[in-house]
């Protein structure tokens, strides 16, 4: 990540002073004329190096220059090198020093420290804030306090931040950031709070101050001998600055790897905007665990993620996994279960209705529904593949069950579930089973107590329907003609939800806006059923702008 992380104290003595900082330097790159030749420092000599999490930790070989100044405001001694940790994957260097080396970069940290520790504060002084501009760059500052005995109030004022010349990277990485660094500072208050204790437990301060007596010759000096005690003594913590450093180059890793450029081909489909949203949200669950379970939980989080992103598209190599006899695509399950039987099914899919199949045979059911899954959209989907026990309505519209489990009465009265019963006939190998001797060997029972005609419509299965039916259209091919047919759909979606929900027009205005769509005239009741059902699969984002474009257009003519 192209950014800085500082942390900045208010020295009593001499005003906002950066403590820390720690910059992530890039490997140049090699012209074309030294493509073959090799990268300096590639044999790098790696004796007494720590290693963790992939970075090569070393003191750094070259001091710097640090003017006079007192211990509060002086983190690492004047003749110490610094740190260096190298990834070994990319090659970035994370360097950490009191100051950033380069002279640019100095002045924008000093003004970032000055700005998070006077003007630019939250209420209450501890918290998170945004600010910055172009020419000096943004910052995401985070102000917090430390205890300590000697200092007036009790405690000192400290703020963490990180400066960056992308404000919609920066922004966009606010939950991360807010997350991680309140991990660190609530590591430094609590060893600090320790201390502290301990001291007062000792000499308690407050009562020595209450009977000294105060003179105003004097009270600069009794300040000047309690204004420089540093971070490390308030901490009581050795190797406190190469914990900082390893904490701030994993920030600056880990925040550059979160979040990356995609090429898209015009605007973000709404199932790719709801699949944003989910990977955010599952995100922000399993970093709850990575300060207890390390690395594991990071490579844990990584796979899910990974899996996520596949979980509701429907191709070979999903379905290949799946144990055992398999449907391979929706022309496939119509073929199996017949024309009728299919049309009944997925009738009820597209309303909305929970749909349950039963049986001993998991892969069959889990690949039936990948299949079905594909007919919604994502935001639509909720699945339990297989449970040993029912699961309501509203937690799943997609559900598989054990062949032990009873369906509860409620359910199996309903007109709104469906339930396929998936049964073998004895004594049969299922392992040789064919995918085309699905029909033969296993016998599907579809029941509901639905009593509504499913021929008629909607418009978005008579069109699937005649799709499947000719055998002169492949499955890549139809598969494209149903990915045609759902943005059609959702985008009368949301001219229904802006007409309906967000203006709030009545139902003759509604009436004439479905003509408008072409929902209404034969299978007019389950087309507008199909609508109102993958309303609640619009994203977040979308029903967000839709509301705050509202709001822009009520104030403007006041304005």
């Amino acid at each position: 990540m192209n950014a800085l992380v500082a942390l900045c104290h208010f020295c009593e003595l001499h005003g906002p002073r950066t403590l820390f900082c720690t910059e992530a330097l890039h490997p140049p790159s090699p012209s074309p004329s030294q493509a073959g030749a090799q990268i300096p420092g590639g044999d790098r000599d790696r004796d007494g190096d720590r290693e963790g999490e992939g970075l090569t930790m070393r003191a750094n070989s070259s001091a710097t220059q640090r003017a006079e100044m007192c211990d509060g405001c002086r983190s690492l001694p004047a003749t110490h090198p610094g740190f260096v940790s190298i990834d070994d994957e990319t090659g970035i260097r994370f360097l950490s020093h009191q100051h950033p080396r380069q002279p640019q970069l100095f002045s924008v940290v000093r003004q970032a420290c000055v700005r998070s520790l006077s003007c630019e504060v939250c209420p209450g002084r501890e918290g998170p804030i945004f600010f910055g501009d172009e020419q000096h760059g943004f910052v995401f500052s985070h102000t917090f306090f430390i205890k300590d005995s000697l200092a007036r109030g009790f405690q000192r004022w400290y703020s963490i931040v990180l400066v960056a010349m992308d404000r919609i990277y920066l922004i966009n990485s606010w939950p991360f950031l807010l997350r991680h660094l309140k991990l660190t500072i609530q590591s430094l208050q609590s060893t600090a709070l320790k201390v502290f204790d301990c001291e007062q437990g000792v000499c308690p301060q407050r009562s020595v101050r209450m009977n000294s007596v105060f003179s105003p010759a004097v009270f600069p000096h009794q300040r000047s001998g309690n204004a420089a005690r540093s971070l490390t003594s308030l901490t009581q913590h050795p190797n406190l600055w190469a914990s900082l450093h390893s904490s701030f180059s994993w920030l600056l890793k880990a925040c550059g790897s979160r979040l990356t450029e995609k090429l898209l081909e015009g605007a973000p489909t709404e199932d790719t905007l709801v699949l944003i949203e989910r990977q955010t949200e599952q995100e922000e669950e399993l970093s709850c665990w990575e300060g207890a379970e390390g690395g594991a939980s990071r490579a844990q989080r990584h796979q899910s993620e990974s899996d996520m992103g596949h979980s509701f598209l429907c191709d070979d190599a999903k379905l290949d996994g799946l144990p055992g006899p398999k449907f391979r695509s929706l022309r496939h399950l119509r073929q199996v279960l017949g024309a009728a039987e299919f049309r009944q099914l997925v009738w009820h899919v597209l309303m909305g209705n929970q749909v349950i199949w039963r049986g001993a045979e998991p892969g069959l059911i889990r690949s039936a529904f990948t299949v079905l899954k594909s007919l919604l959209p994502v935001g639509c989907v909720r699945s339990v593949p297989y449970s040993s026990q029912y699961e309501e309505a509203y937690k799943c519209n997609f559900l598989g069950l054990s062949p032990d489990v009873p369906i509860p009465a409620h359910v199996s009265s309903s007109e709104f579930s469906v339930l396929v019963d998936v049964t073998s006939e004895r004594g049969c190998h299922l392992s040789a089973v064919g995918e085309d001797g699905l029909s033969s060997v296993y016998k599907f029972t579809i029941s509901s107590a639905n009593t509504q005609p499913t021929d008629r419509g909607p418009t978005l299965l008579n069109k699937l329907e005649v799709a499947l039916s000719n055998e002169n259209l492949s499955v890549e091919v139809v598969s494209h003609c149903l990915l045609c047919l759902k943005e059609e759909w959702m985008n009368k979606v949301k001219v229904l939800f802006k007409f309906s929900k967000v203006d709030g027009r009545g139902r003759e205005d509604t009436q004439k806006v479905l003509a408008v769509l072409g929902a209404t005239g034969p299978g007019e009741e389950d087309n507008v059923r199909l609508l109102k059902f993958w309303m609640t699969g619009l994203s977040k984002t979308y029903k967000s702008h839709l509301m705050t474009a509202v709001r822009g257009g009520e104030r403007s003519p006041s304005q």
